[in-house]
């Protein structure tokens, strides 16, 4: 992208190879996903961060090692990796640097990144969903039982149930031992959430949330709820949910990211409200990825296009007219 506008100003092109630099490794990409945020903002413009132009997108591309620069030793051509999308780390001024915002990323046939931010892929696991799994997993994993300190037999309630982060925010749960509400825009939203081992599903356009997650939980409310909207109305709705000393963790604003608060709901019932992008750890990633390859975390994939159709991948999620992740195979 030569300039920030609709999808349209994604453009095929060829450009040089990279090569990798002293600690760098070159991958030929084999899958990278479409994020409503961290692709479809920054392409768009409206990002918090305005990407240095021309630009390549993408945060989390996989793929296979095809060449090394100097200084890498734990890394070797022919690896299939991931990459863990954080570039540079957050300082006390600033968030964290990230692949395909603050330095050129996956939508393309090769990227180089630094050989620490790679991960090597378990035996079994495909490109698709190991670029799934480490985009969502450990982020998941790091909001519940870091973040908000989800414990067994607590309820939470996830909201956008059938997106990328919901989904793994589910699965995430229900391995901590907590009883999971899934809640999304529509019944086949809300299906595919069950699919995925929700207890219980709320299609929060057709139902009062708050007033089915009272219903659900016997008047007593939710102790956790997974937030990655920030929608106007939806946002007081999952906060009006919280139980006594109950925790909301989010980490998106698809919905526009400004939203009331009910501050005497918030003060007289020891309620907080958390914000986090959640931490991606080699460990964490390891330990996603090791489910998913044992089938003990699963992914949604709507469908899987070519990079010379990323325009129409961007204009699908901004439509939200599949339920699952779109990626791209370059």
């Amino acid at each position: 992208m030569r300039e920030c506008g609709p999808p349209e100003v994604m453009r095929l092109e060829e450009i040089p190879t990279p090569a990798p630099g002293p600690d760098e490794v070159l991958i030929r990409v084999h899958a990278v996903s479409v994020n409503r945020t961290l692709d479809l903002a920054v392409r768009a413009g409206t990002y918090a961060f305005r990407a240095t132009l021309p630009h390549i997108l993408g945060v989390d591309p996989s793929g296979i090692i095809e060449a090394v620069g100097t200084g890498v030793a734990e890394r070797k051509v022919g690896d299939r990796v991931v990459t863990r999308q954080i570039v540079r780390p957050a300082t006390a001024t600033q968030g964290p640097g990230i692949l395909g915002v603050h330095a050129w990323g996956g939508y393309a046939e090769y990227v180089k990144v630094h050989a620490a931010a790679t991960h090597p892929m378990p035996d079994g696991l495909d490109f698709v969903a190991a670029t799934v799994v480490a985009r969502h997993g450990p982020t998941a994993l790091s909001m519940l039982r870091d973040v908000a300190k989800l414990a067994a037999d607590e309820w939470v309630l996830v909201m956008g149930a059938a997106g990328g982060l919901g989904i793994a925010g589910i699965q995430v749960a229900k391995s901590l031992g907590a009883r999971v509400i899934a809640a999304a825009g529509a019944d086949a939203r809300v299906r595919a959430a069950l699919d995925f081992g929700a207890d219980v599903g709320v299609n929060y356009r057709a139902r009062d949330l708050t007033d089915e997650a009272r219903r659900i939980t016997n008047g007593r409310g939710v102790d956790v709820v997974f937030e990655n909207i920030a929608d106007v109305e939806l946002f007081p709705k999952a906060f009006a949910s919280l139980a006594r000393n109950g925790r909301l963790v989010t980490a998106g604003a698809h919905g526009g990211g400004t939203v009331p608060l009910d501050v005497k709901h918030l003060y007289l019932n020891s309620i907080s409200v958390i914000g986090s992008v959640g931490r991606i750890t080699a460990e964490d990633l390891k330990l996603t990825l090791a489910w998913a390859a044992e089938g003990r975390y699963r992914v949604l994939v709507d469908r899987v296009l070519p990079l010379a159709e990323a325009s129409h991948a961007h204009r699908i999620v901004e439509a939200r007219s599949g339920i699952g992740k779109v990626l791209l195979r370059p």
